[in-house]
């Protein structure tokens, strides 16, 4: 495969992976919720088949979930945008943040976005859980490189 198609995959990837979450982003608070509950559902049962009568706060778990999903899509997000960066020739510490300004603007953009959306409404604190997993993955991103 040649370098501009390996280029051009990665932005696609990028691109897909923010439709992802502009779908999530998309969801009535009644839908979303459904989802989350599910997910805290099978990780409850999941850890009561570890640690059988672990007593939950089922409603602060639940939460947690929920910040957690927005951590980790964002870290997906960060690792993918600073590849494609770095794959189109934008290099240390500049593809780094650019990497960082992307997801810090996408993420700003998407709890806009979530103000239109019925039960839903945009929180300051999501933008800053949002870039706290964008800066971890971008982090762990470069790690793995220096290890090679």
């Amino acid at each position: 495969m040649s370098e501009k198609m390996r280029k051009i995959l990665l932005w696609l990837t990028v691109i897909m992976w923010m439709g992802l979450i502009f779908k999530f982003s998309s969801q009535p608070a009644v839908q979303s919720n459904k989802l989350s509950t599910k997910v805290t559902s099978i990780n409850v049962k999941a850890i009561e088949k570890v640690k059988p009568n672990t007593k939950f706060n089922i409603i602060e778990f639940h939460h947690m979930v929920r910040k957690n999903a927005h951590f980790f899509i964002y870290l997906v997000l960060g690792i993918l945008t600073l590849s494609a960066l770095r794959k189109s020739g934008v290099k240390g510490y500049k593809g780094i943040i650019f990497a960082l300004l992307i997801c810090f603007i996408y993420a700003i953009s998407d709890e806009i976005h979530q103000t239109f959306v019925p039960g839903r409404s945009g929180m300051v604190k999501d933008v800053f859980i949002d870039t706290a997993g964008a800066t971890v993955g971008i982090l762990g991103y470069i790690i793995s490189k220096y290890e090679k």
